[in-house]
């Protein structure tokens, strides 16, 4: 068995569960999430707890239970309290403008660039210079500020781009004549 799938996922107060056939369905106060369960795996719920139990011995079976404690231990994590990513903008002129559902941003081409938001991602910018994304699905928050950084990634020379908040640039020597 996963090391991973022998720990219960917790499900705290005001989160609710529902188990189907096919399907597990989490809601909570930032939301509801949902996701397919595969017939390697059976999810049982015990008290106030989550089990992923693998149905046969195969290593797929073994593989997909540790994979899918996690995913449940995500989407109880994210309806309950939520995901939050961060990127900075770092170079002369870049701005970012959250405006409703979609964040305009100036990173020195020459038209602006406008990225809608998806459903269920919100975006703030609490400086011209900071893009907040919070939602409730850790999967979506991480594709969105991939998306949003790979419109101008950091450049190895002088490390201008859009880059996550946590993200170090180890910065080139230039060529010496």
């Amino acid at each position: 068995m996963s090391r991973v799938a022998k720990n219960p996922v917790v499900v705290p107060g005001g989160v609710e569960v529902a188990l189907a056939a096919n399907e597990i369905s989490i809601k909570g106060p930032m939301g509801t999430l949902k996701q397919a369960l595969s017939g390697d795996v059976s999810v049982v719920r015990e008290g106030d707890s989550l089990l992923c139990k693998a149905q046969n011995d195969s290593t797929q079976a073994h593989a997909m239970s540790g994979t899918l404690r996690a995913l449940l231990a995500n989407m109880v994590q994210g309806v309950s309290k939520g995901f939050e990513r961060k990127l900075t903008l770092v170079g002369v002129g870049y701005r970012a403008q959250a405006a409703g559902d979609t964040l305009n941003l100036t990173l020195g081409f020459s038209h602006p660039v406008a990225y809608k938001m998806p459903d269920g991602i919100k975006v703030e910018t609490p400086t011209q210079t900071e893009i907040v994304l919070k939602g409730a699905d850790k999967q979506r928050i991480g594709q969105v500020a991939a998306e949003i950084r790979a419109f101008r990634e950091p450049e190895p020379y002088k490390g201008k781009g859009v880059r996550y908040s946590d993200e170090v640039v180890i910065l080139k020597e230039t060529k010496k004549k």
